[in-house]
């Protein structure tokens, strides 16, 4: 039997996010507000909005979390690691890093384990979750991603960028989930609009949701 989750629950595992390069001042605001008032687990800004944000949810409890590498990966190591160092220092607990998908499809394992480790040594104490962005690996590359984020010292994988072809998906949750263990954590990212979706992934072995509809999802289940 499936576990039944009650809105409280859902809402501590969302990442509130806003990554259009659309998003307003106000529309920032509004998200931290919403952050506060349902309490997810963090708010998931552009790099550049990590000042105010880190501002608007002093004392709340609620984290910041940016991106890094985003939404393409093709960064040099360099660049994403210096872009997590200012975003730590700015005030982000958190960083979601794309992987070098090239490097990824053309199977140079190591040069991906290698980028992943650069910034999870910048990041270091915050959280680092490792965008693998299943749209464009094959179940094999999937497995392997999640392995060198696992070798590189980072806390998550994660699905989806929500920028790229496709989102999170329950099989490829329950892939990631089976393939770094319990010792590492997995968010389900990209796609997840409802209640029903974000529960079916929590299910799958989701330990976190991304999420720009995480207000409705929450809404949902107090109706």
């Amino acid at each position: 039997m499936e576990r039944q989750w009650t809105s409280k629950e859902i809402a501590a595992t969302i990442d509130h996010t806003l990554l259009k390069a659309t998003a307003t001042e106000t529309q920032i605001r509004t998200l931290c507000a919403e952050a506060r008032t349902h309490r997810f687990a963090s708010v998931c800004v552009n790099p550049g909005w990590v000042p105010l944000c880190a501002a608007e949810l002093a004392g709340s409890g609620v984290p910041v979390c940016t991106v890094v590498g985003f939404p393409l990966g093709a960064n040099a190591s360099e660049i994403k690691a210096a872009e997590a160092r200012l975003a730590i220092a700015q005030g982000a607990r958190e960083i979601d890093m794309v992987i070098n998908i090239g490097r990824a499809k053309a199977g140079e394992w190591a040069g991906v384990e290698e980028d992943i480790r650069a910034v999870v040594q910048a990041s270091k104490p915050a959280l680092v979750k490792v965008i693998i962005e299943t749209c464009y690996l094959n179940a094999e590359e999937k497995a392997k991603a999640c392995l060198a984020a696992k070798a590189a010292g980072a806390d998550y994988v994660k699905t989806s960028t929500g920028f790229g072809t496709g989102g999170a998906t329950v099989e490829d949750v329950a892939l990631m989930r089976a393939t770094v263990g319990e010792r590492m954590k997995v968010k389900a990212s990209g796609g997840v609009r409802t209640r029903a979706e974000a529960i079916a992934m929590l299910n799958a072995g989701a330990s976190r949701i991304g999420a720009s509809a995480g207000v409705s999802i929450v809404a949902e289940g107090e109706e």
